[in-house]
């Protein structure tokens, strides 16, 4: 019977290190297939041009192949998103973990995480036929394409991110630290903001990292509504292209395989790899460093 166990014990062990193995070997595959055609990309385009030209015309008989253009429409959509979902999200979650009720939390908190199982088509046509029609009410001049409407539906969807683990971050601060606030006279403000957000930081950041993530990688909202003009703008008001757009863009166009026009996608992907790459890296050290300090 021993030797049963220890032999369905080792079945077991070798079960989880081979499912563990799974995701290892997925990002590497991923690395393997976007490093092979960018090396190939690169031995025709220089790198330098790459990243230091302003002009992003791949398609076009006057070739430029500058991600610049792209990399900021990508951030500029990004950004809105960000600012408009971590201020709100976290406010929420402070209101439902030191306000509200357990009953009212129960019931929020799930309607809140269905934002993030819409499908971002859904999200896109709400911003391109919604929401843009309202702002170009409100800014004249807006033109129908742009930055600032996917942006902020962006937000919208990323709220749920940063919602449920910033909540969950506050639920693990120990009750003690809110006794004390109380006890030295704080009321429950204070108490939600300069204690217990403040000890929950790591969470708290790791969720805004990882919406940050999310929203950087966000293809159909910006592909629908922000159009497909690439320029080097942080002009919210103006057509923007990100790097998701472009890679649709050319995967579903009419560019021959193999050549270089459709290298230039395996380029850019591999520049947003590397982008969330180091935001993951970002938060893990974050996360470390403010665990650190509290211990």
């Amino acid at each position: 019977m021993a030797s049963i166990k220890i032999k369905s014990e080792k079945v077991i062990e070798w079960m989880m290190v081979l499912c563990s193995m799974v995701s290892v070997l997925t990002t590497v595959g991923i690395i393997l297939v976007l490093s092979v055609d960018a090396f190939k990309f690169f031995k025709e385009v220089s790198f330098v041009d790459f990243i230091t030209d302003t002009q992003w015309t791949p398609l076009f008989q006057d070739q430029h192949f500058g991600i610049m253009p792209l990399l900021c429409g990508t951030l500029l959509t990004t950004a809105i998103a960000i600012l408009v979902a971590v201020p709100v999200g976290i406010t929420i979650a402070v209101f439902l973990n030191e306000y509200a009720s357990k009953r009212f939390t129960a019931v929020v908190k799930p309607l809140l995480e269905i934002l993030a199982a819409v499908p971002t088509v859904v999200y896109g046509f709400f911003a391109l036929q919604f929401v843009t029609p309202l702002l170009q009410k409100i800014i004249p001049g807006l033109a129908g394409f742009n930055a600032l409407s996917p942006g902020m539906v962006m937000g919208i969807m990323i709220i749920p991110y940063i919602t449920s683990l910033s909540e969950d971050a506050l639920r693990a601060v120990p009750k003690s630290l809110r006794e004390a606030s109380y006890g030295l006279g704080a009321n429950r403000f204070q108490t939600a903001f300069k204690v217990i957000v403040p000890a929950a930081s790591s969470g708290i950041v790791v969720s805004v990292i990882l919406a940050i993530s999310r929203a950087l990688g966000e293809t159909m909202i910006v592909a629908i509504a922000a159009g497909q003009q690439p320029r080097l703008t942080f002009n919210p008001l103006e057509s923007v292209e990100t790097i998701t757009t472009y890679i649709v863009q050319v995967s579903m166009g009419d560019v021959p395989q193999d050549s270089l026009e459709y290298r230039t996608i395996f380029a850019a992907g591999i520049m947003l790899f590397v982008f969330t790459f180091l935001l993951n890296n970002i938060s893990f050290w974050m996360r470390k460093k403010y665990q650190q300090h509290y211990e």
